[in-house]
């Protein structure tokens, strides 16, 4: 059996979950593992405990599950608040209230730093500000701000109030901005200014106000302006704008964060479903505080005077992910805003070395793009500190992770390899470093995770690709799709009774490792951001020229997947690359730049069936060469050869 990790007997020893297991009267990995999915009250009672999580209110329950499954309830009859876990408990600490909360900085090599008690202050001056004008506990307040310590710092600041934070990628269009906030039904929004991507100022605010304005539940945007420093706000005041300065002016209030229940709303985190219309995940303070601190805790490996950077925007999961997990255990959480190969394709580990970092989240994408610089760049610094990497999103190829791991690891620093969602809000399947690690794989089952993979008569599958599904329910696991209990329902508990089917394919190997193979719907996987084909096809179809369109995925070299758009034209409409263009155009206005097609190709007609459903699945076979399967469902088998044509 060829491994990528073998962890010495020391790395083993000193480990986070082997620490844990033994404080618990367990031998190993396997014995932990196995007692937290047969005893998951015992499991999640005990990392309460473990990682000293502060309840205001003890809870009377760890799991409740009178409603089924579907709707678990986790820590009921107990009171608590996140921000306080992750910011006002360390800085009311002495041992910790000087310790870095944050180090950032950005493409140009600015840097900055928060202690704890420096972001206790601005966290509960922001919250302050917000209740001054109106935001109360329960509203929904979306966030579109750069990767800068004030997004982190509002964050919580919403949180604080026990308001519902809703993330958004700071790279969507206005209109994507515009159907979330109006779907949160959010009352503010906070915002950047701008966007600095590889040297060049995106106009943020310019965005966001543009989509405001088609929100009419939003009454005020606070906007954060770096154009002259952290705290400049020329030009933004105005009837509908309050600058981050005039948010967070005065002295920290004395008033404590509100003590909410258990399951209060904490975060809306929205997702693309197969319908184009996007769903918001639902997350509550304490399942989604425990679950992410305890996954932080082990896959990091965190312990104290760590660094934990996970490259990501805070609309993404993992962005929430990463903070929350850093600051629950009392570690430091690094940002950086900007591009990770500009000005060069060694950002990356410069930032690695100078921010000490020792927990190091990429994706597999980017692990692809630095590969095709060699390992000289990686070299030149000093990554002394760095014990672990970090990957999810996306399946691995051999050839990137041999060289993450092999070249640039020197084979001393495993890859974390995790993957879940942003309903599951942490992880289905990850690897530890105290356990062996094959290239390219999951691990196994995360620990409390009672998930499995299923044929199509939901019989146990190993040795070949099935659909993953999980049996039980975990304290992360989202409360619902935001305004609609039947589309969850729907989503993931139609297929089978009591079990999540989860939307990817995996395996399990003969020797228990477990592999993802992509996803089993129509959701594409965009360097490791997830958006629907109906969000792609949306624009096309509002564009008069088009009369069908049809997205699919296919492989790309960097990004992993990336969408190609195939589309038939409207009567009088002169499909060239003056179409072609101006549907790229359109499809990165309404989405973003981030999502631009790979392709936009014109056919005679797409596949469907006889219901008029298009056929993504003979689309995409088609588009990389593969074979599309059952075609009896086709009405018109013809227009295959149109799509071929076209690919």
């Amino acid at each position: 059996m060829s491994h990528a990790w073998l962890p010495s007997p020391e790395i083993v020893e000193a480990a986070n979950s082997t620490r844990f297991a033994r404080a618990h009267g367990l031998a190993d990995l396997d014995a932990l593992h196995a007692r937290s999915v047969a005893d998951p009250a015992w499991f999640w009672d005990a990392i309460v405990g473990h990682l000293g999580i502060e309840f205001h209110r003890p809870y009377d329950t760890v799991l409740d599950l009178a409603d089924g499954l579907p709707w678990a309830r986790w820590y009921t009859g107990g009171e608590l608040n996140l921000a306080h876990n992750c910011v006002d408990r360390h800085a009311a600490a002495p041992e910790r209230a000087g310790r870095d909360a944050i180090r950032w900085e950005d493409e140009a090599g600015r840097t900055r730093r928060l202690t704890y008690a420096e972001l206790a202050d601005v966290v509960a001056r922001c919250a302050a500000g917000l209740q001054a004008r109106g935001v109360r506990a329960g509203d929904r307040v979306g966030l579109v701000m750069p990767v800068v310590p004030e997004a982190i710092a509002a964050w919580y600041a919403i949180v604080r109030l026990g308001a519902v934070v809703v993330p958004m990628f700071s790279g969507y269009g206005a209109p994507a901005i515009a159907t979330r906030l109006r779907d949160a039904g959010a009352v503010a929004v906070v915002a950047g200014a701008t966007l600095t991507r590889r040297g060049r100022a995106l106009p943020l605010r310019q965005t966001v106000l543009e989509a405001c304005a088609a929100a009419p539940s939003v009454r005020f945007v606070a906007v954060w302006d770096d154009e002259h420093g952290p705290g400049a706000a020329d030009g933004v005041r105005g009837p509908q704008t309050v600058a981050w300065d005039d948010l967070v002016a005065g002295d920290a209030p004395a008033t404590p964060p509100a003590m909410v229940p258990s399951e209060h709303p904490l975060m809306l985190c929205y997702t693309s479903g197969t319908t184009g219309r996007p769903k918001g995940a639902l997350h509550v303070h304490a399942g989604f505080l425990v679950k992410t601190a305890q996954e932080v805790f082990f896959q990091a490996d965190v312990r104290d005077g760590d660094a934990v950077f996970w490259l990501s925007d805070m609309g993404w999961i993992m962005g929430p992910w990463a903070m929350v997990g850093a600051h629950a255990a009392g570690a430091t959480l690094v940002l950086y805003d900007g591009a990770p190969d500009h000005p060069g394709p060694g950002r990356l580990w410069e930032l690695a070395e100078r921010q000490e970092v020792t927990f190091l989240g990429l994706s597999p994408s980017l692990a692809r793009a630095l590969m095709a610089h060699g390992t000289a760049p990686a070299r030149a610094h000093d990554l002394s500190r760095l014990r672990l990497f970090g990957s999810g999103g996306e399946p691995w190829t051999r050839a990137a992770y041999d060289w993450l791991a092999r070249d640039v690891g020197q084979g001393r620093r495993p890859i974390i390899n995790l993957s879940g969602g942003t309903e599951v809000a942490a992880s289905f399947l990850s690897c530890d470093i105290a356990a062996p690690i094959k290239p390219c794989s999951l691990g196994r089952p995360a620990l409390g995770m009672a998930v499995d993979v299923l044929d199509d008569e939901a019989r146990p599958l190993r040795g070949a690709v099935g659909e993953l599904v999980c049996r039980a329910p975990w304290p992360s696991m989202t409360r619902g799709i935001w305004g609609d209990r039947q589309r969850y329902l729907e989503t993931y508990w139609s297929r089978w009774p009591d079990l999540w089917v989860h939307g990817d394919w995996a395996s399990v190997d003969a020797d228990g490792a477990w592999y993802l193979h992509g996803r089993s719907d129509d959701t594409l996987n965009v360097a490791g951001k997830r958006i629907s084909s109906a969000e792609y096809e949306a624009p096309l179809l509002a564009h008069p020229a088009v009369r069908e369109a049809c997205a699919v995925g296919v492989p790309h070299d960097l990004k992993g997947e990336t969408a190609w758009c195939f589309v038939v034209v409207a009567d009088g409409a002169s499909a060239g690359d003056a179409l072609r263009a101006e549907l790229t155009a359109v499809v990165e206005g309404e989405i973003g730049r981030a999502f631009r097609p790979g392709r936009v190709a014109f056919v005679t007609a797409l596949p469907k069936t006889r219901s008029g459903k298009t056929v993504r699945r003979a689309v995409r076979a088609i588009a990389t060469g593969g074979d599309p399967g059952d075609i009896s469902v086709l009405e018109d088998i013809a227009a295959l050869d149109a799509v071929r044509g076209a690919a």
